[in-house]
């Protein structure tokens, strides 16, 4: 096939990825919203158990179905993963009751820095200049959007530096495993998923009791809110299955990044769906800001020297990630 063939299969897959991440992401805030408003269900670590309940469901009849195959992730890095995972979780959920709203974005924007540094010490990845400068556009522009009051305080910055450096190593070991082990994006969720939904089903209950002082099993579950319940599961099937791509197709940084888009998305969903409150002037600012910064971020990345690795796991596996990169495509932005 023609380079230019393949270049144009790589965007085209590129784009249905992160089509498909930002369609899950944004329907499942939106039901997970009317779960809380409306029908009060606020267990958010154990509605985040149930997420990976289904998830691990699909991953069985995937594999069933035969789109998963057996293969091997040491007990080692699968662990450390799950940690990394349900801290993220446990963290952003403490952070966001702790924190002001307005420090609790801060938190989500520092992610990006985050997730560059970790690439840079781990992966020796260098960054032009422009890169750099687009990602700061990026940052500003989600930050004129998002942060209103900031206050902050001892126990509240704990919990947010917790969330943050889990949600970045959890997103950057994603990439890495994938990499490291030739595995692919439904492989690996299929080995991560069970642990994940095991451990946050045992602590989610008790964890939700401490943030709302309520207990799950106390909720007064009707028809309509179990419906919202199941309907916020299938959905999240979609989201976990679309991070696992995307982060395996992008890198973590990229993945932060572009991530933002749903930002703007959300805000821009909740004013067409939940009333006019929040939309202004200056975040209608902010969403040209962070999408101009989202469009240069793509181009000089993309530029040689924008973004490169000096020193990848390619040179040690050379032929391992060869067969990764055929089989699975999971090639990098």
């Amino acid at each position: 096939m023609p380079p230019t063939s393949q270049d144009d299969q790589k965007v085209a897959h590129d784009v249905a990825a992160w089509m498909f991440n930002i369609v899950t992401s944004v329907g499942i805030i939106i039901v997970n919203k009317a779960l809380l408003a409306t029908y009060g269900f606020t267990f958010a670590t154990t509605l985040t158990g149930l997420h990976f309940v289904a998830t691990t469901l699909m991953t069985l009849i995937l594999k069933r179905l035969g789109y998963i195959q057996s293969s091997q992730l040491p007990f080692s890095e699968l662990l450390k993963y799950v940690l990394f995972a349900n801290f993220s979780i446990v963290g952003m959920n403490v952070s966001l009751m702790w924190n002001s709203v307005g420090f609790y974005q801060i938190a989500k924007l520092s992610m990006i820095p985050v997730s560059c540094f970790l690439e840079i010490v781990l992966d020796n990845v260098r960054y032009s200049r422009g890169t750099k400068l687009s990602i700061l556009v990026v940052l500003l522009g989600v930050a004129i959007c998002t942060v209103t009051d900031v206050s902050v305080n001892g126990k509240g910055f704990i919990a947010a530096f917790i969330a943050v450096w889990s949600t970045s190593l959890q997103q950057y070991y994603v990439h890495f495993l994938q990499r490291k082990h030739s595995i692919g994006s439904f492989n690996l969720l299929g080995h991560t998923a069970p642990p994940q939904a095991a451990s946050l089903l045992l602590v989610g209950p008790f964890m939700d009791y401490w943030l709302t002082d309520k207990r799950v099993d106390m909720y007064n579950y009707t028809h309509t809110s179990m419906l919202f319940i199941i309907l916020s599961c299938t959905i999240a099937i979609g989201t976990n299955i679309s991070q696992f791509i995307c982060i395996g197709r992008f890198t973590a940084v990229s993945f932060q990044v572009l991530g933002h888009m749903k930002t703007i998305l959300i805000l821009t969903v909740g004013f067409l769906f939940f009333g006019k409150e929040g939309l202004n002037l200056h975040v209608v600012l902010g969403m040209i800001v962070a999408v101009i910064g989202m469009i240069w971020y793509g181009h000089v990345s993309s530029l040689p020297g924008g973004k490169e690795r000096r020193q990848s796991l390619s040179i040690d596996r050379p032929e391992k990630d060869d067969r990764l990169l055929k089989s699975n495509n999971l090639d990098e932005v």
